[in-house]
């Protein structure tokens, strides 16, 4: 019996984020719906114009695995984030939001100069997310912020696909892949952003090296990704570097596919107002439905109602009480082992 359900890597972000025009974005040439790179200038530029014209909405611990992990955590899974903040107020607000969720760290041990990344996150009235991302410190993650010993003993080793732009972040992902396949963890990775699929393949090419159990994307990352028009073409190219495969489709829901069969998992009909963590929640809701002994059905169902109440609020979380609500819901919360 290992004594973790799921140990993520991945960058620490705390998230600021603004309800914005179309005609914001264009005025800036910011491109839409994807997340872009900034550096620190930049970013504070974008931010200054930002507060001109519009309110801070939300100020959140954020980052794609880490927003997974704090949903595992927040059903009841035991989880464990490794990742670098710098010895700044952001990282000390980021290492606190993740203590609140439950999800365990090793933040504590570092003491590092520098400054804790931010992501700007700019919703349109559509309910589509636009994110500028400084990276900050959390670029230079590295095989020093891994924990070999709780790769070992966790059941999932869960890769953010967002750490195929550094060269030694993808580093510490293969070194924590070697340890999984050691020691019987499972691998999960996320896609994480169409933007990565654009333009760091050969890092996310690294990741799917030899494989992975569990793959999560939407459909135009599995398409883009494979070169594939349609969802069944791509999917069965994913297959080949994946056991398993689950690609959301927003309100449409998901499709979780293996080599013998497909499962079709419904959407659930809500007025969306911000698309932000959407994947981030079906991933964590996923992992912690076939953790606790949820069939890839149940966890799929689970995980398609849990990301619709995500895109009915604003941020990437959702609090405890209304996860737990949604287990009560589904009528789940007696089938699950934790």
């Amino acid at each position: 019996m290992k004594s973790y359900d799921v140990i993520g890597v991945g960058n620490a972000l705390v998230d600021q984020e603004f309800k914005v025009t179309e005609e914001f974005l264009a005025r800036h040439s910011i491109e839409k719906s994807i997340m872009t790179l900034l550096d620190e200038t930049q970013q504070q530029l974008l931010l200054s114009e930002l507060h001109k014209e519009f309110k801070l909405e939300k100020r959140v611990g954020g980052g794609s695995a880490a927003n997974s992990l704090v949903a595992f955590s927040q059903f009841g899974g035991k989880a464990f984030y490794c990742c670098k903040v710098a010895n700044d107020d952001d990282g000390n607000f980021y290492q606190a939001d993740l203590e609140r969720a439950g999800v365990s760290t090793h933040l504590v041990k570092q003491d590092n100069d520098g400054h804790t990344g931010k992501c700007v996150v700019m919703v349109t009235p559509d309910a589509e997310r636009t994110m500028c991302t400084f990276l900050g410190i959390t670029i230079d993650f590295s095989s020093e912020e891994l924990e070999p010993a709780v790769v070992a003993d966790s059941q999932y080793l869960y890769i953010e696909g967002y750490l195929a732009t550094s060269e030694i972040a993808r580093n510490a992902v293969r070194e924590a892949r070697e340890v999984a396949e050691k020691n019987g963890t499972r691998i999960a990775l996320t896609f994480s952003d169409s933007s990565m699929v654009k333009y760091f393949k050969e890092g996310l090419d690294e990741f799917l090296t030899p494989g992975v159990d569990i793959l999560f994307c939407n459909q135009e990352e599995a398409e883009i990704y494979t070169g594939c028009e349609g969802l069944e073409p791509a999917m069965n190219a994913l297959l080949d570097v994946a056991k398993q495969v689950v690609i959301t489709r927003g309100k449409e829901g998901a499709i979780i596919g293996t080599r013998e069969h497909r499962i079709q998992v419904p959407g659930f009909k809500v007025k969306a107002i911000d698309t932000n963590g959407a994947g981030d929640m079906f991933a964590g809701a996923y992992l912690y439905g076939i953790t606790q002994g949820l069939t890839p059905a149940q966890a799929g169902t689970l995980a398609s109602r849990s990301a619709a109440e995500i895109v009915c609020n604003y941020g990437p979380r959702l609090s405890t009480e209304t996860q737990q609500q949604i287990l009560e819901e589904l009528n789940l919360a007696e089938q699950v082992s934790a």
